[in-house]
């Protein structure tokens, strides 16, 4: 008799085909639209390969051109409540995970806004959203289709790399992230600084709850958490890494890190408002989704090059 397996993102797929939808602002065909932006591909020549190749007259030395793009890796959401990303195909996903969180914590799953009063009238405004990250479905529909001119995604169309509801206990209590010296030093691991008046938050511990008055910062400060985790190994969460291998003629993007600029990642905003622009947080002042649900695309830079021998030698940048 024969056997079929199914994979988990195979089993995901089929689940929110069959799954009733959910109330959200975002679809698939945005998503994949909103990608063909050159301000966001940003394509360029960025150097040349070398490539020894032999044969029966001998050995030769040949070239090809390296290139650099973004490739959008990943969409991840932020939300109050389980079934609240703004993704349609997607939203089911966190309502069947949620009562994983449940039988876990024995809490009732839900988030939102709280203001905590703390002496006289000094309060802070403590916020918890729920997160997931899933992989982009337009990444390997940019991702090399070119060979030697389009270089080959990391990432896998619609695999979930993190659903806060399955990593509950980390996710809700900070824990062990809350001892680190990322957490516990001023200044180590935040998004923004304040010297230049735009902090946003502290990205440790990586888990659900932010203090910050703004929903929108607060939002983007989950989802900058949430790529710090998947872009790493090895981190104390429930999660699929979203890494790359180096090979010959390849190099995949590092992991994300705040506030170096578009070096090694940018966001591209999909809801509430969906831009044809990517940038890296802090980008300024943005009106929040007012049901609290938000979603972004993260972008992650790609150089490569066309095999032409059997033996890389190197490359050259510009």
């Amino acid at each position: 008799m024969k056997r079929y397996h199914l994979t988990f993102p195979m089993i995901i797929t089929l689940i929110t085909a069959f799954a009733p939808a959910a109330q959200a602002s975002l679809n698939t065909a945005q998503i994949v639209a909103a990608s063909l932006a050159p301000g966001c591909i940003q394509w360029r020549v960025s150097g040349m390969c070398y490539w020894l190749l032999c044969g029966w007259q001998g050995c030769t030395v040949k070239t090809s051109v390296k290139v650099t793009h973004f490739l959008p890796q990943a969409v991840i959401s932020t939300y109050h409540a389980p079934g609240g990303n703004p993704w349609t195909e997607m939203a089911a996903l966190s309502p069947l995970s949620g009562g994983l969180e449940n039988t876990v914590t024995g809490l009732t799953a839900g988030g939102g806004n709280h203001t905590v009063q703390l002496a006289g009238e000094r309060s802070t405004h403590l916020r918890f959203k729920y997160a997931d990250a899933l992989g982009h479905p337009a990444t390997t529909l940019i991702g090399g289709q070119i060979p030697g001119y389009s270089c080959r995604s990391a990432a896998t169309p619609l695999m979930p790399y993190f659903l806060s509801t399955l990593d509950t206990v980390a996710w809700r209590s900070g824990l062990p992230e809350s001892f680190y010296p990322e957490a516990l030093i001023p200044g180590q691991r935040e998004l923004g600084n304040q010297i230049h008046s735009n902090m946003w938050g502290n990205l440790y511990p990586r888990a659900g709850f932010v203090t910050q008055t703004d929903d929108d910062k607060a939002a983007a400060v989950v989802a900058q958490r949430v790529a710090d985790i998947i872009t790493r190994t090895g981190q104390p969460h429930v999660y699929q890494p979203l890494t790359g291998q180096r090979a010959d003629g390849y190099w995949p993007p590092g992991p994300v890190q705040e506030n170096t600029g578009t070096k090694n990642h940018q966001w591209q905003r999909l809801s509430p408002t969906l831009s044809q622009t990517c940038a890296v947080f802090p980008d300024g002042e943005h009106a929040a989704a007012i049901n609290g649900h938000q979603a972004y695309a993260l972008w992650q830079p790609y150089s490569c090059c066309q095999r032409r021998g059997q033996r890389f030698l190197g490359s050259t940048d510009i």
